[in-house]
């Protein structure tokens, strides 16, 4: 899986980088097929009413979808985890989807011909 990282309104640290891959290394053992991921994290605004709002976004390219996530939260590290179990819960329900259209082709497969 290729992944591209970018701060928006925030300076990435070492800190934020690691944890981030930290989270969004292991997807691959829900759905083993992601083609590429593109993460965006940062600020909106500098000048919000009620504090820092921080978001975090992914696109995720499988074959045949893609899949775009959209979490804002108070804390960068809130939404960062948002996002992941989104994500997670997404790629679950793609790959559900994809089982039951080949187990609904291999029954077709399967069928037994009655000879007359």
């Amino acid at each position: 899986m290729i992944t591209k990282l970018k701060g928006t309104g925030i300076e990435l640290t070492d800190a934020i980088k690691q944890y981030v891959e930290e989270k969004f290394g292991g997807m691959t053992k829900f759905f083993d097929n992601i083609q590429s991921a593109d993460i965006d994290i940062g600020m909106r605004s500098q000048h919000h009413h009620k504090g820092k709002i921080f978001y975090a976004e992914i696109n995720a390219h499988v074959p045949g979808k893609d899949i775009r996530i959209v979490k804002d939260s108070e804390d960068l590290y809130k939404a960062i985890d948002q996002v992941r179990d989104h994500l997670k819960n997404e790629l679950k329900e793609f790959k559900e989807k994809l089982r039951h259209k080949d187990k609904k082709k291999l029954r077709g497969q399967k069928e037994y011909k009655i000879e007359e």
